[in-house]
């Protein structure tokens, strides 16, 4: 029997401007693809971050693994603001039209469903297929912005257009049960809602071979986007600052790239901890360069203000990697209050933070346990089982 054919459509996904933007997305697609019983194909559209040849620019790739199209528009095509507005608003989903025709006739039919990843004007796409062709769709969320403290800065119309289009979705699935509360609460409901959790490639992210010696060492590791508002970097270094001379040779090694990178590095030199080599910035890194620094750090410190389910603390424990982090968004979900995996404390409470990093420090985890709660909630198998079983629910089949 032919397995069920369906259309990614992400908000956002890696593309040629930034190939880790919406990485997230890809590993849930990668994890559908291995092991949900579809077949899939992607098709993402975003605009331009440079210039183009014309107003629209087509990256279409049927040879790879699944067919995955790009499309770009310009980001001025008149240089007139008033018009540019609504006129890329018709450029995106004209590409998403026009990538659509494409991947039908690739296949040479329909596809039996529609998997949206992050809201809305893919959903509001994907309700139009439905309205038009009676393909049923399915919403995978992960943005931050519906979270409280943050919801607050939604517009009238994408809550309500969020409303109509969750409702009308075949299933939501959210990746922490805390995003699918918060959705609740601005009355985007389901009544079929799943919660399945991103994922990790624990072939890539494993504990060292001598976890010891890693362990032994203090040093921090701190990966993510250089986005001071969420993030909160300065926080982090200054309880780095305060904890050097309370902790001979600690050091924190910071990966990530970002709009507010070049701050961050002002604050770190403002506080002498560049001159003494206590940070040390790494800059944009690969996957297999985060795993490596995992396996040679003591503890992984996330000090952020919004969080959703952060695919570094998933990662940190395939590699046998204790955390402290915020308790923010799914962050408890993955850190339970009896400290077997690390320790959890208050957004922006830098007191907070710097006895538990020294608790961390002096504590001695089990790698195995940490990395054996990976495998079985978070590996690419059991994610895609999870899909799997939804899709099952969604398109009526069994088997």
């Amino acid at each position: 029997m032919q397995a069920p054919r369906v259309l990614m459509l992400p908000k956002w996904y890696p593309n040629r401007y930034d190939d880790q933007d919406g990485d997230f997305v890809g590993r849930h697609v990668a994890a559908i693809a291995a092991f949900g019983g579809v077949e899939v194909a992607v098709l993402f559209a975003a605009v331009a971050r440079g210039p183009l040849p014309s107003l629209i620019d087509a990256e279409e790739d049927f040879s790879g693994a699944w067919p995955t199209l790009r499309y770009y528009y310009r980001a001025a095509p008149t240089g007139l603001p008033l018009l540019d507005k609504p006129l890329k608003l018709l450029l995106y989903f004209w590409c998403l039209l026009r990538g659509y025709r494409r991947i039908c006739r690739h296949w040479g039919k329909r596809p039996a469903l529609v998997h949206v990843h992050v809201l809305l004007r893919t959903g509001v796409f994907a309700w139009a297929l439905r309205a038009m062709q009676n393909i049923p769709f399915l919403i995978t969320e992960h943005w931050t912005a519906y979270l409280p403290g943050r919801a607050e800065n939604l517009t009238w119309v994408r809550r309500r257009l969020t409303r109509a289009v969750v409702r009308r979705a075949a299933a939501l699935h959210t990746v922490s049960d805390n995003l699918r509360t918060a959705l609740a609460a601005l009355g985007a409901v389901n009544n079929r809602t799943v919660v399945i959790p991103n994922v990790v490639d624990t072939a890539l992210f494993h504990p060292p071979a001598h976890p010891a010696w890693a362990a032994s060492r203090p040093v921090l590791l701190h990966v993510a986007a250089f986005n001071e508002a969420a993030k909160n970097l300065g926080g982090l270094l200054r309880v780095v600052a305060g904890l050097r001379t309370q902790i001979p040779g600690l050091r924190l090694r910071i990966g990530g790239y970002g709009p507010d990178e070049a701050h961050v590095r002002a604050q770190a030199a403002q506080l002498g901890l560049l001159a003494d080599g206590t940070v040390v910035f790494l800059g944009k890194l690969t996957h297999a360069e985060v795993a490596e620094e995992m396996r040679q750090a003591a503890c992984f410190v996330l000090f952020s203000n919004f969080e959703n389910l952060p695919c570094v603390l998933v990662e940190a424990q395939a590699s046998g990697l204790p955390a402290v982090a915020t308790k923010v968004g799914g962050v408890p979900e993955l850190l339970p209050a009896d400290g077997r995996f690390g320790e959890l404390v208050a957004a922006g409470d830098e007191a907070a933070l710097a006895t538990a990093l020294q608790t961390v420090l002096a504590t001695t985890y089990s790698a195995t346990a940490l990395r054996a709660n990976a495998e079985a909630r978070f590996s690419v198998p059991a994610v895609g089982a999870a899909f799997r079983a939804l899709y099952q629910q969604v398109l009526g089949r069994q088997g």
